[in-house]
């Protein structure tokens, strides 16, 4: 009988114990459990930050390369730029739990979607400043040209001036100078005696020129005799740096035909020799001659 309760109390134990067993058994497996789904969701989260982290780097590198282009919009690009570094910075120090990663990534997504808005506008503007760019190098060009073509057309108008000013001067021609004795008549009979000469004359002609200006001219003729004396009236004049004595001045009507022009110089005693004939216009010489009495 005995034997009998101890068999009992024996086989109570031992379901107690198998009950117990089997307990512990559910709880570890459950504990193991929960603890893998940690990890994993720990894992999980961690690999969402690091996901986070690199999309805002991203999106930092892109801001830094669209500034230093230095486009109009860099002040617009740098504010984005420094929300996305505040951002960074932000989530670096968070601990990575779910909700905090939510937010970052939410505020990701919408710095994301400004980026891309300023991205379009800032590609518009570069497309804008090519165009510029490339007018402004074409209107360059053109201008550089048209430089060239005006100071060409300077050049050719002032050598064209300056031919029309050498064109314009009028010529003197067939310059001469004689000696004639007056009878008592009036008639003049010519002579290369010095001891015969009454008067000493003077003859030029001004050349034909279609585009010299008409009008009064006036030359001072200066005769000079062998013993380098100047003759006749003897009046001196100024021309800029130069002072002229001439023996006297002859005013001509020219109206742009060939003029010949002949004036007497009346004297008495004349010297032997060589006489030299020098005729001026306003202080040039413009003709020179000699003649000789003996």
């Amino acid at each position: 009988m005995e034997n009998q309760k101890s068999s009992s109390s024996l086989k109570a134990i031992i379901a107690v114990l198998a009950v117990l067993l089997v307990g512990s058994l559910i709880y570890i497996f459950k504990v193991t459990s929960d603890v893998t789904t940690v990890q994993t969701e720990l894992k999980s989260t961690m690999t969402d930050k690091e996901t986070v982290m690199k999309d805002l780097e991203n999106l930092k590198a892109t801001y830094d390369a669209a500034i230093a282009e230095n486009t109009s919009m860099s002040d617009e690009l740098i504010q984005e730029r420094d929300k996305v570094v505040n951002l960074i910075s932000d989530l670096k120090k968070s601990k990575g739990d779910v909700a905090s990663l939510a937010k970052y990534k939410t505020q990701f997504i919408a710095l994301q979607s400004n980026m891309k808005t300023l991205m379009a506008e800032n590609e518009g503007l570069k497309k804008q400043n090519t165009t510029l760019t490339t007018q402004r190098d074409s209107t360059v060009v053109v201008l550089t040209e048209t430089k060239k073509n005006v100071e060409a057309l300077a050049g050719q108008n002032e050598e064209l001036a300056k031919a029309v000013e050498k064109g314009s001067k009028l010529t003197v021609l067939n310059t001469t100078g004689s000696a004639f004795k007056l009878r008592s008549s009036g008639k003049q009979i010519e002579t290369d005696k010095a001891s015969r000469a009454d008067v000493l004359r003077v003859s030029f002609t001004i050349a034909e020129n279609q585009i010299a200006q008409s009008g009064d001219k006036t030359y001072q003729v200066q005769v000079i005799d062998s013993k380098n004396n100047v003759l006749g009236d003897k009046k001196t004049e100024t021309f800029g740096d130069n002072t002229l004595t001439y023996s006297f001045a002859t005013n001509v009507a020219y109206e742009n035909k060939t003029v010949k022009v002949t004036q007497d110089l009346k004297g008495k005693d004349f010297a032997k020799g060589t006489y030299y004939i020098n005729i001026f216009n306003k202080g040039e010489l413009v003709s020179k001659t000699s003649f000789v009495l003996k």
